[in-house]
């Protein structure tokens, strides 16, 4: 681990406070997909990575659009309580870590509210979260979009290591995970790639799941507003037979994948 990570990690934090700004791509009042039971899903704008088959095109980047506090945000989440009490708040992205205060103080008042709380993050600047933001983290969504290193620059624009090494840190803390992975016939679906990751999964100990997602097209409509090149337009999406064949190789090592 590098000085400065080691430096961001150990460094005191005082929870921010509800008056912390933050910028809100979207937001989805009943998810069931992003964390267990029904949930309040906050998509954050802003993201480093550049994944081709990104469904949110127009969150990648710096953080902009809506600016709202992150006590308005409660506000509205606790407006839905009584229907996600037994499910909770989940933020996603964009990439959640690129306003790391805003989201320590969402999580920190759910928390306080008693709801569940879930992070769904690429791991790649998982240096930004410190130690107190993910104590306020009841479950992590940690979607590892390949593990051949030269994949995953293709797939994301960027390096692989800091995700590992986020995954690393969760496992050493304890930290619940999901581990979801998306599976894109003739980019991401080599075996060796598949291989690799069931092999690091099973060297960690916090993994309740992983998540097999296969391939789809829901954003490209997104891309043509934006005026931007969509590079998977010709990618069939995966069989039955190819999501069922990643599983069996996960299954190799002993790690049930769904």
């Amino acid at each position: 681990m590098s000085e400065t990570l080691l430096e961001t990690v150990a460094s005191p934090c005082v929870a921010p406070g509800l008056d912390t700004d933050g910028f809100v791509h979207s937001v989805e009042t009943c998810g069931t997909v992003d964390g267990p039971g029904l949930r309040y899903v906050l998509f954050l704008s802003g993201c480093p990575l550049r994944c081709q088959y990104c469904h949110n095109p127009d969150a990648q980047g710096r953080p902009g659009g809506c600016e709202r506090s992150a006590g308005e945000v409660l506000d509205d989440v606790l407006k839905y309580k009584r229907y996600i009490k037994r499910g909770g708040l989940t933020v996603s992205g964009g990439e959640p870590l690129m306003q790391p205060d805003f989201v320590h103080a969402l999580f920190k008042g759910a928390k306080d509210a008693g709801l569940h709380t879930t992070l769904d993050t690429s791991g790649f600047l998982g240096y930004k979260a410190s130690d107190e933001l993910l104590e306020n983290v009841d479950l992590v969504l940690l979607d590892i979009k390949s593990f051949n290193p030269v994949t995953y620059q293709k797939v994301t624009g960027v390096n692989l290591n800091p995700t590992l090494e986020f995954a690393d840190r969760l496992d050493s803390m304890g930290k619940d995970v999901w581990i979801r992975f998306v599976l894109v016939p003739g980019l991401t679906d080599a075996e060796s790639n598949i291989d690799g990751l069931a092999s690091f999964v099973s060297t960690l100990g916090n993994v309740a799941k992983v998540e097999i997602l296969p391939f789809h097209k829901m954003g490209e409509s997104k891309y043509k507003e934006l005026d931007m090149e969509y590079l998977l337009v010709d990618t069939p999406e995966p069989t039955t037979e190819e999501v069922e064949r990643a599983r069996s190789i996960f299954a190799r090592y002993g790690v049930k994948a769904i």
